[in-house]
């Protein structure tokens, strides 16, 4: 019998009483590992309630001691890290290796969140006026959300409750339904580092939770990754609802390939910044622009992607692993029909991929198509997947062009062996996050992570100062003392201030 999975509501782990559940598959077997519920409007309501109540205490923590509870949580991540990269891989199909790096990329923001201390430090100006000082305080907003994806169950919810809980804010955090166990036990792990345990609060469900997280009134603050529809309804909701919201929607990204640039490092970028997590996350690298004589460079591509091989997370010679389930399989196939329907040309066809031992895995094999329009559906949307489209451009303009063309503005790069070449293609191109010689430029927790456009709703992004302003208000203080004020016998020259 697979276990059911429980919420942290009020400060200890509960069963919820709900009544509908939902499997957690392996998405290399198809084998049920656990059930999730769908949290009742009363666990919501508590969950709130609780954080609510947290918040008027745990504010008062002196930022110095939030910090360091943050450093004993990043010292047990790295501790447990080998065990989470296990869960994870187990029920989102990744392999070993991957799993690892999206628990460590996580571990990186709370070790950026022990920097709280300089990081809310505010401003003060002495003598604005006569005799009158201005200072500025950063203060947290209250309770705040997080709604996360399936694809990154460690990274993304470490990108947000870490950096809201260092600020003095309480979090309610409703993870992916489709593999709750990670972000479970990254609070298991929190709790003990010495965390009160009802400033965090894990609640499980679909739309209907989600939407009441974005209509209560008690949240001040939610973050959210996902999808474009999605992502346009929560910012739409939220900030309807008078929330902070920061929403972070779908990615087109474009790698342009100049024909002076180093042939085998962008074979190996391109195979590994496409087909890498199944080509599930957001910065993947979907469409490669080869621009004039790179164009002689297809057959290598091929080849080398001819060569990935999908399987299960416990082989050390997979490349990637299966897709996260049946529709998500279902809906990249269709695509790639859709593309050959459009007139792209299907270099290699990854569908009805077969793994041995694992008959029922969600399998996508290494796709590539050359000739890729823009109208073209394989390039209109993004496809989630292993895919990766060939196009055609005769100078780097064209490129730019093609690029600042397209609605989304996650990420881009350019690999070239010319200085003038990649300047004026990370000036000119409309895109938060670019690489130069480098596939996939998340930035680190330092700074932020700044997709654009179509790809991006809000104001502040994740991490780094933009998520301190996130979680964060200001407070502007202007004082005058009077000099009539100073006790007898203390004024004067020689007024001395005792600082004890």
């Amino acid at each position: 019998m697979s276990k059911k999975v429980k919420q942290f509501i009020g400060g200890q782990a509960i069963e919820s009483q709900t009544s509908e559940w939902l499997p957690v598959d392996n998405p290399a077997t198809g084998e049920v590992i656990a059930e999730v519920p769908m949290a009742t409007q009363d666990e919501v309501e508590q969950a709130v309630a609780s954080a609510k109540k947290a918040f008027e205490t745990w504010k008062e923590v002196p930022v110095t001691k939030r910090a360091r509870i943050m450093l004993d949580y990043q010292a047990l991540l790295k501790k447990h890290h080998d065990e989470l990269a296990e869960i994870l891989a187990e029920e989102t199909g990744k392999t070993f290796e991957d799993a690892k790096g999206d628990v460590w990329r996580g571990i990186e923001v709370v070790e950026h969140a022990a920097n709280a201390p300089s990081l809310m430090m505010g401003e003060f100006v002495e003598n604005v006026a006569n005799g009158i000082d201005s200072y500025s305080l950063i203060q947290p907003l209250g309770v705040c959300a997080g709604i996360t994806p399936f694809n990154f169950p460690a990274m993304i919810p470490l990108w947000m409750f870490p950096m809201a809980l260092v600020c003095g804010n309480t979090f309610v955090l409703k993870p992916s339904e489709q593999d709750p166990n990670t972000p479970m036990r990254l609070a298991e792990l929190l709790y003990e580092a010495g965390v009160p345990r009802d400033v965090l609060q894990v609640v499980h469900g679909g739309k209907q939770q989600v939407d009441q997280l974005l209509q209560h009134p008690d949240i001040k603050a939610i973050s959210f990754v996902g999808s474009v529809p999605v992502a346009e309804h929560i910012y739409r909701t939220g900030t309807q609802h008078l929330k902070r919201v920061q929403a972070f929607a779908g990615a087109k990204n474009h790698m342009v390939v100049m024909p002076d640039a180093n042939k085998q490092q962008v074979i190996n970028s391109i195979v590994g910044a496409s087909c890498g997590a199944a080509g599930q996350r957001c910065m993947a690298i979907s469409i490669a622009v080869l621009v004039g004589e790179a164009n002689e460079w297809i057959d290598d591509i091929k080849d080398a992607m001819a060569q990935l091989k999908p399987g299960h997370w416990k082989d050390p010679s997979a490349a990637y692993g299966p897709l996260i389930n049946k529709q998500a399989k279902a809906r990249v196939e269709g695509l790639i029909a859709k593309g050959v329907e459009e007139g792209a040309e299907l270099l290699l066809d990854g569908r009805n991929y077969q793994v041995d031992g694992f008959p029922d895995g969600n399998w996508v094999g290494p796709t590539l198509f050359k000739g890729v329009q823009p109208h073209m559906s394989i390039y209109q949307e993004e496809i989630f997947g292993p895919v990766l489209g060939l196009m055609s451009a005769e100078s780097l303009e064209d490129a730019i062009d093609l690029i600042n063309n397209n609605p989304y503005g996650n990420g881009t790069s350019i690999f070239t062996d010319s200085g003038a070449a990649a300047r004026k293609f990370q000036h000119e191109i409309q895109v938060g996050q670019v690489g130069i010689n480098i596939p996939i430029p998340v930035p680190l927790p330092f700074f932020s992570f700044t997709g654009w456009r179509k790809s991006f709703y809000g104001d502040q992004h994740a991490y780094g100062k933009q998520a301190v302003r996130f979680y964060t208000e200001t407070k502007t203080v202007t004082e005058r003392w009077f000099e009539d004020d100073i006790p007898d016998g203390h004024h004067g020259p020689n007024m001395t201030i005792s600082m004890k």
